[in-house]
């Protein structure tokens, strides 16, 4: 069934959900844990509610908790990048959207069954990609959802692509722990993600979270959540096995996402830590996103396809899609008592 109400949600008996149109973003979400008490992990805009949102780009106008991105990415500027980038930096595409289309736009309802929302979106006649597709449903016997999202093409293409969880953060800095367990490599953003805001070395590697090279020489500890420092930064995670964890110490509860990592090799890491002082985010925004992708640090992309630095390592960057064969992904979100 379709229909134009901008808001959907679904209650079970370990919590409740609910889904906008725009973006088929998943908040809010709450879980209510075997020992009664009711948490609240994903991340809601503070301005996703003021009058001036509704000036904002589709993806900013109401920015909240989880969806998925195609094409992952957008372009930026290439000056004064590393050798090994800017070489491989291209032009932003023809109507080139932050995320991409699905990011930006209203999405219909779609055959809901008993107990799951379905969501659809068909893509402008010019793209390769000619429609995605995503059912989220609440798990009857736990406090956590799984959802499925399917991408269809007119014609074969390579792409990135990307999912956006954005969690919430507590208050107290450090009052929350980044677990991620093995990981092959991770590697600091090759540029500044937001000038004047930076916290990490440009374009360096590293094998611990608590120990990433810093701008100003040193570590830092980036596993510690929120940081003390007003920042906007990434991260990008290579060899994550499929799994990553929030430890919410001040609120007592982990919230695990857990994904396919043959269709997400790498792990991006959106550190939004007040960093960002122009509207609408006026200093204020607070959130993690943990994102599975096949991107370059969400690079245009032109670079994406490119064969930039880490598709050069090893680590693929963008996937194959084929008309023949739709693209299925799944993954879950899940609560647990600390």
């Amino acid at each position: 069934m379709k229909g134009n109400d901008e808001y959907r949600g679904l209650g079970w008996a370990h919590g409740a959900l609910t889904v906008q149109r725009l973006g088929a973003m998943l908040a809010p979400v709450t879980f209510l844990l075997p020992d009664g008490r009711q948490v609240s992990p994903m991340h809601v805009a503070p301005w996703s509610n003021e009058p001036e949102a509704g000036a904002l780009p589709g993806i900013l106008r109401k920015l909240r908790g989880e969806w998925p991105c195609v094409p992952f990415g957008y372009s930026v500027p290439a000056d004064e990048w590393p050798g090994n980038w800017a070489r491989v930096m291209g032009p932003p595409e023809q109507d080139e959207e932050v995320h991409g289309h699905s990011s930006n736009h209203d999405w219909s309802w779609h055959h809901n069954r008993s107990g799951s929302l379905s969501l659809i979106l068909d893509y402008p006649r010019g793209s390769p990609v000619e429609r995605v597709e995503r059912t989220i449903t609440p798990d009857q016997s736990a406090p956590a959802i799984d959802i499925e999202f399917k991408v269809v093409v007119r014609r074969a293409c390579r792409l990135p692509i990307g999912l956006h969880p954005v969690f919430r953060l507590p208050f107290e800095t450090g009052a929350a722990t980044l677990e991620l367990g093995h990981f092959e490599q991770g590697r600091t953003y090759p540029h500044d993600v937001e000038p004047g805001a930076e916290l990490f070395a440009r374009n360096s590697t590293f094998a611990d979270l608590s120990s990433v090279p810093a701008r100003g020489g040193g570590m830092a500890d980036a596993s510690r959540l929120p940081l003390a420092a007003d920042t906007e930064e990434l991260l990008q995670i290579e060899g994550v096995d499929g799994m990553a964890t929030l430890a919410n110490h001040e609120d007592g509860y982990r919230v695990t996402l857990g994904w396919q990592k043959e269709h997400f090799p790498s792990l991006l890491l959106w550190y939004s830590n007040r960093g960002r002082k122009a509207a609408p985010w006026n200093g204020r925004h607070v959130a993690i996103g943990i994102e599975p992708v096949s991107s370059p640090f969400g690079l245009g992309p032109a670079t994406a396809k490119a064969d930039n630095p880490i598709a050069q390592s090893g680590i693929a960057t963008a996937l194959d899609f084929s008309p023949e064969q739709p693209f299925v992904t799944r993954y879950r979100i899940e609560a647990s008592a600390l």
